[in-house]
């Protein structure tokens, strides 16, 4: 794999990844609140995990994939990671993905149970705690694409 593919493989997944994020809880999330009743909410936001979730493993193995396949080939490995910014990146996506895998092994396992039982507070419970998880993923990826798009332009030690 070449550096200009694994960029553009990296880019794309985490525009998908932190895109859908944005997109569920600023655009989704406030609209299913407006129209729909609490019992009609949560079986929405199962399915919509459901299909979302599928996206983001591929999203999340493609940056893991470039993003070292990068590091090896580009820099020299993670010794070699001069750049702040590059590390600064790498820790949060691990960060990231640690958060994620929390949710889509965790609450949201324990989400489909209570929807399927139609135990509505505990599901409301739940949904509330990945709201917050993915409120946390979606401002370090937000904070990722400024680090990205601007990282080697910033001196992290002083002014631009």
């Amino acid at each position: 794999m070449g550096y200009s593919l694994a960029f553009t493989l990296h880019l794309l997944a985490a525009v998908i990844w932190v895109g859908g994020m944005f997109f569920a809880h600023m655009i989704l999330r406030p609209s299913a609140v407006e129209v729909l009743e609490p019992p009609q909410r949560l079986p929405l936001w199962v399915a919509v995990f459901g299909r979302f979730f599928f996206w983001v493993w591929i999203a999340v193995g493609t940056i893991l994939i470039s993003g070292y396949w990068m590091i090896f080939d580009v820099f020299g490995g993670l010794l070699g990671l001069k750049a702040l910014y590059i590390q600064i990146m790498h820790a949060i996506g691990l960060i990231m993905s640690g958060i994620y895998t929390y949710i889509f092994f965790v609450p949201y396992q324990k989400l489909k149970i209570a929807v399927a039982n139609k135990e509505y507070p505990v599901g409301g419970a739940l949904m509330n705690k990945i709201r917050q998880l993915v409120t946390i993923n979606l401002i370090l990826g937000l904070i990722t694409i400024i680090i990205a798009s601007g990282g080697k332009y910033i001196n992290f030690y002083g002014s631009l």
